[in-house]
C-alpha cells in the first residue's frame, strides 16, 4: 500500500471522499492508502466464496458481502475493505449509508504478492481488534492452501490450515462449510507450494 496523500483527513472527510470516488482506498488515523486492482483468480475465488457462503446462509439472519462494504475498526482509527465478510443480526452500520460495517463475525482475505505481508501482519492485528471477529481465513490464490484463525474463549487465536481439493474449512462462527474445491473452482492453481 502507498499513500495516496499527505494531508490529514477526519473520518467524515474520508467518507465523503470515498463515496465518490472512482477507486477504493483505506483510511488509517488520517492517512489514505489507495487499494490496487485484483487479478482474475482473486476475483473467482472471491465469487465461488461469497456464492457458496450466501447459499448456505439464505435462510439464516447472517449477510456475505464481497469487497465494497468497509469495515470501521474503532480501536485501530481504520475504514478497510475485506475481500469478503460475513455478518449476523443485529448488523450494526455507522450511518444511514449502510456502506460502512461495524461487527463483522468472519473476515475472508484472498492473498497476492503484494498485500500477503499486511494481511498476514498489520491487518490481523487490527481485525483482531474487532469484538465481533469469530474468525478470519487467508486464502492463496496461487496454491491450494487456505489458512484458519479461529478467536477462543481466552482471545486467543486457533490455526489451522488445509491444503487438499477435498479438504473441507468449517466456519463455526456462522455454521458454515466449504470445500477447497468449491474455493477453487475455475481457478487455474499452482502444483506444489515448494
Amino acid at each position: 500500500m502507498r499513500t495516496q496523500q499527505h494531508v490529514k483527513l477526519t473520518p467524515e472527510q474520508y467518507l465523503a471522499q470515498e463515496r465518490s470516488a472512482e477507486f477504493k482506498s483505506e483510511y488509517y488515523h488520517g492517512e489514505i492508502y489507495a487499494m490496487a486492482g485484483a487479478s482474475r483468480e482473486h476475483n473467482q475465488i472471491s465469487s465461488n466464496i461469497t456464492a457458496s457462503l450466501a447459499i448456505q446462509l439464505l435462510e439464516q439472519p447472517c449477510s456475505v458481502y464481497a469487497s465494497d462494504m468497509k469495515v470501521w475498526i474503532d480501536k485501530a482509527h481504520k475504514y478497510t475493505y475485506p475481500d469478503v465478510l460475513v455478518a449476523c443480526e443485529p448488523q450494526l452500520f455507522e450511518d444511514e449509508h449502510t456502506d460502512v460495517l461495524l461487527n463483522p463475525r468472519v473476515i475472508i482475505e484472498i492473498l497476492s504478492d503484494s498485500t500477503e505481508s499486511y494481511d498476514r501482519g498489520l491487518k490481523f492485528f487490527h481485525y483482531q481488534r474487532i469484538d465481533s471477529l469469530c474468525e478470519y481465513l487467508l486464502i492463496s490464490q496461487k496454491f491450494c492452501h487456505v489458512e484458519k484463525y479461529e478467536r477462543q474463549a481466552n482471545n486467543l487465536w486457533a490455526y489451522s490450515e488445509f491444503h487438499e481439493m477435498g479438504d473441507e474449512v468449517t466456519i463455526n462462527a456462522v455454521n458454515c462449510k466449504i470445500s477447497l474445491r468449491e474455493i477453487y473452482r475455475k481457478v487455474s492453481l499452482k502444483e506444489s507450494i515448494i
